[in-house]
């Protein structure tokens, strides 16, 4: 059964009393910022950026003196795959995620949350869905969104697809280029036009990789490098409208396949995805004819890198490549004016913002 000091609240409203910081959650439930905590003051911001977003929350409370014990910040989405991982645990694949969330058969309400999962998963159903830091699942509840919100993460503009989706559309080039080549040899130079030196590529790489977040106080409009674990299709969009306006023609490579990246950017010192995404930029080789489009990711790299070394790191030789344009947001959806993708980035500062509080600022020392 569900933990009875866990509440899931889409309300969040922190009031001040007789000198005590609280906030009132659904149901009347009311929980207590223990001034004593030294994590007090962050979970503050946290549930006021929650609340600013209308985003629900998961808090355990000390059953003693309703003290906010631990504070994790759910995913509100569509469950679009459940995969054997291995004989301990399933894989569940959420619509707005690119992140792999585990259920540990061991735990103590496996058949539970399964159950619900299949059920939310076969009804097409949004879920509230609450994972640690290790992205093990705690809990899954019904999203009832609140009437007088906005609701948290709408759509994008697209027709909604499973991850591992593609159209055949995409590969259709490559079916009449060939038998073109002498065309294309042809406009070459031409397409080297809107290629960057080496340099300039480098300079672009570092003018991204300085929106980084502080991780203690996310000022907005950061973008959550230090936060690897989800949210890059937020990050390439938002890096290839910051290119676009400097004057620069980026496009975007996908990867798909069991993912599985070190980093010192979370206290696992690892993460797991099932697809991730970054924007390339022509970048001129050595000799005139030369070309190349290398990968912009401050979230794994310090330097631009080829399509080859980007794929290579993230643990999966077999893994597939996509190149789309800059405006595919979501594989095949589209976010012209970057709602979805401020409020994604918004969403994924506070996860970093969560982490830092919970577990002090990345990067973690106890990673190699």
């Amino acid at each position: 059964m569900p933990n009875p000091n866990a509440v899931v609240s889409t309300r969040i409203r922190l009031v001040r009393a007789e000198g005590e910081l609280a906030v009132e959650l659904e149901g009347g439930r009311r929980a207590v910022l223990d001034p004593s905590d030294p994590r007090s003051a962050g979970f503050a911001q946290v549930l006021e950026g929650l609340s600013a977003q209308n985003l629900p929350v998961y808090v355990e409370l000390d059953p003693e003196t309703s003290a906010i014990a631990r504070l994790l910040i759910p995913h509100v989405s569509r469950v679009v795959g459940i995969r054997e991982i291995d004989d301990d645990s399933l894989g569940v694949e959420l619509e707005l995620s690119h992140a792999r969330h585990v259920l540990r058969r061991g735990s103590e309400d496996f058949e539970l949350l399964e159950r619900s999962l299949r059920e939310a998963m076969d009804k097409g159903q949004r879920i509230v869905l609450t994972e640690d830091d290790a992205h093990e699942i705690v809990d899954v509840r019904e999203y009832t969104p609140d009437p007088e919100g906005p609701g948290p993460l709408p759509d994008p503009e697209g027709p909604p697809r499973k991850p591992w989706e593609r159209s055949p559309i995409r590969w259709l080039p490559r079916l009449w280029r060939w038998p073109w080549w002498p065309w294309w040899w042809c406009w070459w130079p031409w397409r080297r036009r809107c290629c960057v030196s080496g340099q300039r590529a480098q300079e672009v790489f570092d003018a991204m990789a300085a929106t980084s977040c502080n991780p203690q106080t996310v000022p907005p409009p950061c973008i959550p490098f230090l936060y690897p674990d989800d949210g890059c299709w937020a990050r390439a969009h938002e890096m290839c409208r910051l290119m676009i306006g400097m004057g620069l023609s980026p496009r975007k490579v996908w990867i798909q396949g069991s993912l599985h990246v070190s980093t010192k950017n979370n206290p696992s010192c690892n993460v797991y995805w099932v697809w991730h995404v970054a924007p390339t930029l022509c970048v001129c080789g050595p000799r005139f004819w030369q070309s190349q489009d290398m990968v912009i990711d401050p979230s794994l790299f310090t330097t631009p890198v080829t399509k080859s070394g980007w794929k290579g790191v993230q643990g999966d030789p077999g893994a597939t490549l996509t190149d789309t344009d800059a405006s595919d947001f979501l594989w095949g959806a589209t976010d012209p004016n970057y709602v979805q993708t401020n409020q994604t980035l918004a969403y994924y500062r506070l996860q970093l913002q969560n982490r830092s509080v919970q577990n002090g600022p990345p990067p973690y020392a106890n990673c190699p």
